[in-house]
């Protein structure tokens, strides 16, 4: 994508249209888009200004690709806090409905509740170890994402700099 975009700014700025359809196309395409768009609207831009625009648009990125995380993160994490309190809770009602005068109470109906009140741990782990993993997978690709975009838009700064030099009106 990135040649494409240097191949066309050789050619002069894109379209509005175009435009568009690049930052509509991905993230990156939405930075390249950011930074041409900076430049057609500035053609004086320096090299800090368009670096601005260019990280204002990566961090806009970014953070529509990190939107949901926080979610799958609570939920990897509280998943099993979740089970370990329902455990908890049918232990208590367990031992709770053991008769106090009966010393001792039934041994095989209280081996069936507390396997009973074990299953929310297990439900909560069931729960928590994928969430775990898909959370770290997709955060890694994530800052896969950010490390791309960072490569690609230093490798179009150039470009974009000296497409607005062919942009400013001779004095």
């Amino acid at each position: 994508m990135t040649d494409e975009v240097i191949a066309g700014v050789r050619q002069g700025v894109p379209s509005d249209e175009a435009l568009e359809r690049l930052a509509a196309d991905s993230a990156l395409g939405a930075v390249l888009a950011a930074g041409l768009r900076a430049v057609s609207a500035q053609p004086r831009l320096n090299e800090v200004a368009l670096r601005q625009a260019l990280e204002s648009a990566g961090r806009q990125s970014l953070h529509q690709l990190q939107r949901y995380l926080n979610a799958l993160g609570t939920i990897a994490s509280a998943a099993p806090l979740l089970g370990l309190l329902g455990t908890v809770i049918g232990m208590i009602e367990i031992f709770a409905s053991q008769a106090p005068s009966s010393v001792g109470g039934n041994p095989q109906q209280l081996a069936h509740g507390i396997s009973v009140a074990l299953y929310n741990t297990a439900f909560g782990l069931i729960i928590a170890i994928p969430a775990l993993m898909f959370h770290r997978h997709f955060r890694n690709r994530v800052e896969t994402f950010r490390l791309r975009l960072e490569n690609e838009a230093e490798r179009v700064l150039p470009h974009l700099l000296r497409l607005g030099q062919t942009l400013r009106p001779t004095p």
